[in-house]
């Protein structure tokens, strides 16, 4: 599937209600024709022939007509905004799993603010162009076309005149098409980086504050923000040049209607009503022509999106599971490594692991840092895949077992913590949100959290801040651990858990580890 289908697979489902409002929009461009034709007739009829009493009529015509066109032009309107609004709910929930779906690799090679501009800007694009682009494009082209009709009707010399430049108007349409793409491209490259560097510096002000880099960051943020403002820039240069080229074939039609149309009069193969009416069908020639260029650049930037957010949601998943996956609730909990290696690039982090831990064992590694004490965690939960040799879970090879399954039947407690902008008791429970209030203080206790807790302005009900702003480093491991004891599973991985804790405290939790292991 290419991109482009990708996008407008999500408006099949609404496929009744866009070519309803188009049917719409259809008579409303149709409708158009009426204020022209009437004003032909007041300049003929009325003015120079002396038939005042339709101007009464002629009026009322034009009004309801004009109230008509507004209304269908609402209505219209506001069938292509729900419908965005709706089919950018779906992207939003489908981008999102797919994200959710992907393994370690895909965050570890994207960066935070990529993936928000993919779900942020990029795809509010894709929105702008159902809820715009489509319906201005189809009554544009509807409107060039009825005025031409028209006043091939009204007088087919004049419509051959102005067919001339409509060669033209494609080719500079076609060529600003092909001049703003990469520069569009360019904005979105930025725009990321700039997320991402916003990101990274909101997450980590305690560190600039820390070592009073503030001005330091500062700088560095202006250098991305001038980054941006100048692909903004080199864009507007070039689609910019293209408006007067528009505005110059928008007025070339006027010229052209107003020089051979008043000769036309002048000689008398014409009559002057019939000049004002296709002076009024003018503008539904000059509007498309004015327009062409901002939605050439609509399209463009929707274009660009689709194919960023395309390219995201494509990247497969490095870590796979069969389709007969085993399944099953609660393991026994054996597990073995066997011939263990793995490779980042051509780097060692493990070779040649063989150990095996029975189910109930509690088992201690050891090791200097960086010596891959947290990649075998990795490994056992299928972060990764091992380069080489197999691990066992009840004697199943864990390639071959439900992802869902085997980290259901772990519980992790890792050293870098992380919490949820949620109350402690929602961050305790992420594991089980089903579980009672005794269960959440039973893990509390066990990981020595439950005395701070309580003490806490709201107890359980506090609200911590992102990632546990406002705890300690040994709170934050504390409640993290208890996450992990709550979960109940049968394989319990900490991951130099208490290192933020004090001796005393470390103590407590071992020995209460140790009780509920027996």
């Amino acid at each position: 599937m290419t991109a482009m289908k990708w996008a407008f697979s999500f408006m099949k489902k609404y496929r009744k209600r866009i070519i309803f409002a188009l049917f719409l929009a259809t008579i409303s461009a149709i409708m158009t024709i009426v204020n022209p034709q009437i004003s032909g007739i007041v300049v003929d009829d009325v003015i120079k022939g002396g038939n005042r009493k339709i101007l009464p009529k002629l009026v009322v015509i034009m009004v309801l007509a004009t109230f008509i066109r507004t209304a269908l032009r609402f209505w219209f309107a506001m069938i292509f905004e729900k419908t965005s609004q709706n089919i950018l709910y779906l992207m939003r929930d489908y981008v999102y799993r797919k994200m959710m779906r992907q393994d370690f690799y895909f965050y570890n090679t994207n960066r935070t603010g990529d993936l928000m501009s993919r779900q942020t800007g990029d795809l509010d694009a894709i929105r702008h162009f159902v809820a715009y682009v489509i319906y201005s494009v189809y009554e544009n082209a509807l409107l060039f076309v009825i005025a031409l009709v028209m006043i091939f009707v009204v007088e087919y010399r004049l419509a051959f005149c102005m067919i001339a430049v409509m060669p033209l108007t494609v080719f500079v349409t076609y060529k600003q098409l092909n001049a703003v793409k990469p520069a569009f491209h360019n904005i979105r490259q930025h725009f990321s980086s700039l997320n991402t560097f916003v990101q990274e510096n909101i997450s980590g002000n305690r560190v600039v504050k820390a070592f009073a880099k503030e001005d330091y960051e500062i700088a560095k943020f202006n250098r991305e923000n001038d980054g941006f403002r100048d692909a903004e820039l080199n864009a507007a240069k070039i689609w910019r040049k293209y408006v007067p080229i528009f505005e110059f074939l928008a007025n070339a039609l006027s010229v052209i209607l107003y020089l051979v149309g008043g000769i036309m009069v002048v000689k008398g193969s014409m009559s002057l009503g019939k000049l004002v009416t296709v002076s009024g069908y003018l503008w539904m020639l000059n509007l498309p022509l004015r327009q062409a260029g901002w939605l050439a650049n609509d399209y463009q930037r929707f274009v660009t999106s689709v194919e960023k957010v395309y390219a995201t949601i494509s990247i497969e998943p490095t870590i796979k599971e069969p389709d007969d996956a085993v399944v099953r609730h609660r393991f026994k909990g054996d597990i073995e490594f066997s011939g263990v290696s793995y490779y980042v690039e051509d780097e060692k982090i493990l070779k040649d692991i063989n150990f095996k831990v029975k189910a109930g064992q509690t088992v201690g590694i050891i090791g200097s840092t960086g010596s891959g004490k947290t990649t075998l965690m990795n490994l056992l939960c299928r972060f990764y895949d091992v380069t080489s040799g197999e691990i066992t879970l009840d004697g199943i090879n864990v390639k071959n077992i439900d992802l869902f399954s085997l980290r259901d039947n772990i519980g992790l407690a890792m050293q870098d913590v992380f919490l949820f902008s949620d109350t402690i008791e929602g961050n305790i429970a992420f594991g089980r949100p089903d579980c009672s209030m005794d269960e959440v203080i039973r893990a509390a206790k066990i990981a020595n959290a439950h005395e701070f807790i309580i003490q806490m302005p709201d107890g359980y009900d506090t609200i911590i801040g992102e990632r546990g702003v406002g705890l300690s480093g040994g709170q934050k491991q504390r409640i993290s651990l208890a996450r992990a004891l709550l979960k109940d599973p049968p394989i319990i991985i900490l991951d130099d858990t208490t290192s933020a804790v004090d001796m005393e405290t470390e103590a407590l939790i071992q020995e209460e580890l140790a009780r509920i292991g027996k």
